[in-house]
């Protein structure tokens, strides 16, 4: 006795989680984009910080042992080298003044964003300030 067995098969079925799967992945896409681009341009822009904080100190480190405004400058510089551009402004107060007054030096950096995240902001009626600007001041008594 032969048995035969025959099964259906409905060939429309999961055309339509096609075209689900399409539209849920255009749904996280800008999503994911603006989670990564965030992570990218906060950890490039906290270095950026960083970088100008450091270099106000190490400024203000060198003009407390009596080194000139043009000295001090230099060495701010050298110290932010890792950034990107040249729109690093320093101000230097009181180079070369007198023992056990303070040497005051004014650090201050524009941070563009490396990634489109604030064009992406704008689609969703959003956005950020570019350029950034981090400022950092320190002041060391000279020696």
């Amino acid at each position: 006795m032969d048995t035969q067995v025959t099964v259906k098969t409905d060939k429309n079925h999961g055309d339509g989680e096609k075209g689900q799967n399409l539209v849920e992945f255009a749904m996280v896409v800008p999503i994911f984009l603006i989670l990564v681009f965030s992570i990218v341009d906060f950890g490039m822009g906290f270095h950026a910080w960083i970088t100008v904080t450091n270099a106000a100190r190490e400024g203000a480190r060198i003009g407390a042992v009596g080194a000139d405004a043009a000295t001090i400058e230099a060495r701010v510089v050298d110290t932010a080298s890792s950034l990107v551009g040249e729109d690093i402004a320093v101000t230097v107060v009181n180079a070369q003044g007198a023992p056990g007054e303070a040497v005051s030096v004014d650090v201050e950096y524009e941070y563009e964003l490396i990634t489109p995240l604030a064009n992406l902001l704008g689609i969703f009626g959003g956005g950020l300030g570019s350029p950034i600007t981090f400022h950092s001041e320190s002041e060391m008594r000279i020696e």
